[in-house]
């Protein structure tokens, strides 16, 4: 069951993941996270030239992260919040397959010391 369902979000976990292991993306999804910006706004804290800044937008996009717009010249940029769910589901099923080891690890080892203290 575990390959099927990384098997079935492989690709896009792979995309979100690549798109989120950089510190300059993830910024400015902290920065989109409190309200649409244009790209230039997103530009001026990262002290980046305008061309990898654009690259950065391009890879989140691509991700599913966020979503722009135009209106004339100017690019404005909005978080996707949905595009975390797969995310969200795999550190979910994650967390619940090492509690369960650690459960049993934990049962293993009160086992072993009750056996111990006889």
């Amino acid at each position: 069951m575990i390959v099927s369902i990384m098997t079935k979000h492989h690709s896009d976990l792979s995309l979100l993941f690549h798109a989120l292991a950089d510190p300059t993306r993830r910024s400015i999804l902290t920065q989109l996270a409190e309200k649409p910006a244009r790209v230039t706004d997103l530009a001026d804290p990262t002290g980046l030239r305008l061309p990898t800044v654009m690259r950065h937008l391009s890879v989140l996009e691509e991700a599913g992260l966020i979503a722009t717009s135009k209106d004339g010249r100017v690019r404005t940029c909005a978080i996707v919040l949905e595009a975390m769910e797969p995310v969200r589901t795999w550190i979910d099923e994650q967390r619940a397959i090492w509690e369960s080891r650690l459960d049993r690890l934990d049962a293993f080892v009160m086992d072993v010391m009750k056996e111990r203290g006889k």
